[in-house]
């Protein structure tokens, strides 16, 4: 039998619950409730565009020309975004992830980074995704596992699934204060503005509608647990709900424009981060992990209606 692109398949289930994760990038390839999908997935056959379900580690979203300095030393990334002259989404998204513990409803991947070119330092990482009465939740930890502090930031990469058509029909809820202001080339942040009174303030429940969304989000509400959550109001009466914990402070808002043209728009990335984009370069939420150093951090997502 051949193998997927994205490798061995690891099958969740919990009631009408299922959930796909893949050898391939240690992501989640597909996530639904009966046949309503809670997820934008891809094929079985297809390799895994715009970045579907993937972990962002050892940093999310973008680093400008890839270059950056650390502890005194310079360091230059392979840039895999040439169009903008950007390193991005980490380097785990092609890596094969080895199964740690597999159940039913949960499931255990991890693997390691080790020194390379442009970032000479080593980490393990374990992402569990298990199925609860709530939904789908995502843990993930990072250790240092090197002699030297490293800079690490970490995020994820879920598409939440309008179901049929556009997510232009749909109802945006974001609890953020702030929104990072990019400029236009690199798309990197340059500086930051509040949300009021602008046509990015989603605190409020609005239709999304035609608006071109790729932007970084972050003074979250949070509620008594710490969570801050996010829900697109759908036009078949569902609400897929995002959390996040207090380890991510930031939440990227991608609305699909640039993907092919079958999947523009058929989704709305709601991509949880520990740090800003770029923050290799900016430090704006850069995280620095002593030798021996872990780091865990939480985020689900779930049908509600």
């Amino acid at each position: 039998m051949s193998t997927p692109p994205s490798g061995r398949q690891f099958e969740l289930s919990r009631g009408e619950q299922r959930a796909v994760v893949v050898e391939a990038g240690g992501g989640i390839r597909e996530y639904g409730v009966g046949e309503r999908p809670v997820l934008e997935s891809y094929a079985l056959e297809q390799i895994c565009d715009g970045a579907h379900g993937a972990p962002l580690i050892p940093w999310p979203n973008r680093i400008a020309q890839g270059r950056y300095s650390f502890a005194g030393r310079e360091h230059q990334l392979a840039l895999d975004e040439p169009a903008r002259d950007n390193a991005i989404h980490g380097l785990l998204r092609w890596r094969p992830w080895i199964e740690l513990e597999h159940g039913a409803d949960r499931v255990v991947v991890g693997t390691r980074l080790l020194a390379m070119p442009g970032y000479p330092f080593a980490v393990e990482v374990s992402i569990a995704y298990e199925l609860g009465e709530d939904g789908l939740s995502v843990t993930t930890c990072a250790r240092n596992i090197g002699e030297a502090e490293c800079p690490l930031g970490a995020g994820q990469h879920p598409y939440l699934s309008p179901g049929d058509g556009a997510i232009d029909g749909c109802t945006l809820q974001l609890g953020a204060a702030t929104r990072l202001i990019n400029d236009e080339h690199h798309q990197i942040p340059v500086g930051r503005e509040p949300v009021g009174g602008t046509a990015y303030d989603y605190r409020a429940p609005r239709r999304i509608g035609s608006q071109q969304i790729d932007d970084a989000f972050t003074d979250l509400s949070r509620d008594d647990s710490g969570c801050s959550r996010a829900r697109l109001e759908c036009p078949d009466g569902a609400t897929v709900e995002l959390w996040v914990d207090e380890r991510y402070p930031f939440l990227q808002v991608y609305s699909g424009d640039t993907l092919a043209p079958a999947r523009r728009r058929r989704g709305l990335g709601l991509e949880p981060m520990t740090c800003a984009p770029n923050a290799f370069r900016s430090g704006d939420g850069l995280l620095r992990l002593a030798p021996g150093e872990e780091l865990t951090m939480r985020w689900g997502v779930g049908l509600k209606g």
